[in-house]
């Protein structure tokens, strides 16, 4: 686990410092421990079977991070997959074709082609997909995604249910989605919604299964092939001080409670399907970083950091909280100033201690340059979706368990990134 320790920062049992000396920086640092009791967790908690749980892969498709989930998991984990090529990582990351589902928007024929020839189940986002799929696939399988009119989230541009979401086929047109199945004689056995993310409050989860579960129940006798019912994502975990992790013990007997009523009523034993990403991978991943400037402005004191939103978007896009430390000062004695940490971007919104709205100053024990810190809660969403912007090559990764440490992806050069090789 990610702790701190007579003062200093340690992910497993192996001192940040020390990462960030023998690898150098900017360096992503995961700790094995952390994504496994993840898993765990979820397979524990949630008492209902058959229990399936698609890692939602966006969040981190790192092929070693993938195995571990793999294994924790066993024949209960599987992966929620929006890309051919997350369908690729997931098959060469030892995930069975059966394992792993394809939820994309906006698909392609050829990339639906492609989910087809690998023997996975397409979930389709719109009613032109599944007309095309249809013509595709005539006779096979298939999932349709629903978008129920509910929506849940940490920031506008992550809900993904409701009347401004683009994604699902609105509950309304159900029945047309029956009749393009029955057309190419499709068989129905999955039904999928997804509301939004970083979700920390329970009874939003529960309000948007019970929209699905009451969407199913009226169109029931269009669903005779129904094996699963996936209620998507979106269970948060806390960045920001003072807030409170889901009661995960309650939200899964909560869960597991309201589909089991509902599968009495329905008539037929399904399989509960959640698709967790961020929960997963989140609170195991740190991105290290060395100061290298400090300057002093009317209004703040920057510190400038060898990394900036190419390598962590999510402060800059959404406005996101990550905590931050001094990796050899976390305490919280000591004297401290109020900084904005910054990144070497060329962009004014390339600020890492910022909200919505703008730069937020954060309360730091005094840093001078050659410091290195931790921006926190990194493990989701920090490399999947980093980028070569200003023509900057991407950070290594490299994995912590227990003492042992071993790099899982090689750190870019400047030729990877201008020749692509």
């Amino acid at each position: 686990m990610i702790s701190v320790k007579n003062n200093r920062l340690f992910i497993g049992e192996v001192a940040a410092s020390g990462l960030a000396r023998r690898f150098g920086t900017p360096l992503y640092a995961y700790d094995e421990e952390a994504i496994r009791s993840k898993v765990s967790a979820l397979v524990q908690n949630i008492a209902y079977r058959p229990l399936r749980i698609f890692y939602a892969a966006k969040a981190n498709t790192n092929l070693s991070v993938l195995k571990i989930i793999r294994d924790e998991g066993g024949q209960s984990i599987g992966i929620d997959a929006v890309s051919p090529g997350e369908i690729e990582i997931a098959l060469k990351a030892g995930f069975k074709p059966e394992q792993v589902i394809f939820t994309s928007t906006s698909v392609t024929d050829d990339e639906m082609k492609f989910a087809i020839s690998r023997k996975v189940l397409v979930n389709c986002d719109s009613l032109s997909q599944l007309e095309r799929y249809g013509r595709l696939s005539p006779g096979s399988k298939v999932c349709f995604r629903v978008n129920p009119d509910v929506g849940a989230g940490h920031h506008g541009h992550v809900i993904t249910g409701g009347p401004e979401s683009k994604f699902g086929i609105l509950a309304g047109d159900v029945g047309k989605a029956f009749a393009i199945a029955s057309k190419y004689g499709l068989k129905i056995v999955g039904i999928h919604q997804h509301i939004g993310s970083g979700i920390l409050e329970t009874g939003k989860f529960l309000t948007a299964m019970k929209v699905l579960l009451s969407i199913i129940e009226k169109n029931k006798s269009g669903l005779g092939d129904l094996e699963f019912v996936d209620f998507g994502g979106g269970i948060g975990v806390p960045y920001r001080p003072g807030q409170k992790p889901i009661n995960f013990a309650k939200f899964g007997a909560a869960v597991s409670k309201l589909f089991e009523t509902f599968c009495s009523s329905f008539g037929k034993k399904l399989s509960l399907t959640i698709e967790p990403g961020r929960f997963i991978v989140a609170e195991s991943g740190a991105l290290l970083c060395t100061v290298n400037t400090i300057k002093q402005t009317p209004k703040h004191k920057f510190v400038g950091v060898d990394t900036g939103f190419h390598h962590l978007i999510r402060p800059m896009a959404y406005g996101s909280y990550h905590p931050i430390v001094v990796v050899d000062n976390c305490g919280n004695g000591g004297k401290k100033e109020k900084v904005a940490v910054c990144g070497n971007v060329c962009e004014s919104g390339d600020v890492f201690t910022r909200d919505e709205h703008g730069i937020v100053d954060r309360s730091l024990p005094i840093i001078k340059e050659g410091d290195v810190l931790a921006i926190l809660v990194a493990g989701a969403y920090g490399f999947s979706m980093s980028s070569n912007y200003n023509t900057r090559p991407r950070p290594a990764e490299v994995l912590v368990s227990g003492s042992d440490v071993r790099v899982i992806r090689k750190r870019e050069d400047l030729a990877h990134v201008i020749y692509g090789m």
